[in-house]
């Protein structure tokens, strides 16, 4: 099975991209949110999820570990199948689906296209339980920096700041500087933050 793929962007679109990866073009399936992460990058790393079927071998890839247990998730459940996951995961954030599914708030998941009312309450019946055990945001599959930045978009949280401002200037410092020291990081961070 393969897990990820690292290399080139050889073309893009909001839900497919072709990654050239020694030389091997793989064509992956990906949702609106991970296209968004990938947009302004020539090369790029996903957790992948091989979807086999009769006639069909499809390759879907994410951004984030905690976006491939969420998709891993929702193709568990009777009636949803892989592109209605991605579908799922390009109309609604992973987190703002997780909230809606431990609150019980159906109508947050029937606002996402193509998703109706039995499949929530499906979707409600058979993960709310499952979707405390997902991945805390996920990590990078390709940022060495992993780690740290996951200490600095704490430590900033720590400080009062929005968790999803700090995850963006933080990515935003990295991919300037992907070496950076964790102490250099938090200090270029809080000035981006105080401008």
């Amino acid at each position: 099975m393969i897990g990820y793929l690292k290399g080139k962007i050889v073309s893009k679109k909001p839900t497919k991209i072709i990654l050239d990866v020694g030389g091997v073009g793989y064509l992956v399936n990906i949702s609106i949110s991970t296209f968004e992460k990938i947009a302004d990058k020539e090369e790029t790393a996903l957790f992948t999820y091989l979807a086999v079927k009769e006639d069909a071998l499809d390759l879907y890839g994410f951004y984030t570990i905690a976006e491939k247990e969420m998709f891993e998730m929702l193709i568990s459940v009777s009636g949803i199948g892989p592109k209605t996951a991605q579908s799922i995961l390009s109309g609604i954030q992973i987190n703002d689906l997780k909230e809606a599914l431990k609150t019980g708030n159906i109508a947050r998941i029937i606002s996402v296209p193509g998703i109706g009312r039995k499949t929530a309450e499906r979707m409600m019946v058979e993960l709310r339980d499952k979707v405390e055990s997902l991945a805390e945001g996920g990590e990078e599959v390709f940022a060495g920096s992993s780690g740290i930045r996951s200490d600095a978009i704490t430590a900033l949280v720590n400080l009062g700041y929005n968790q999803k401002i700090a995850e963006r200037i933080v990515r935003a410092v990295l991919d300037r500087n992907p070496n950076i020291a964790i102490e250099d990081l938090i200090k270029e961070a809080l000035t981006s933050l105080n401008k």
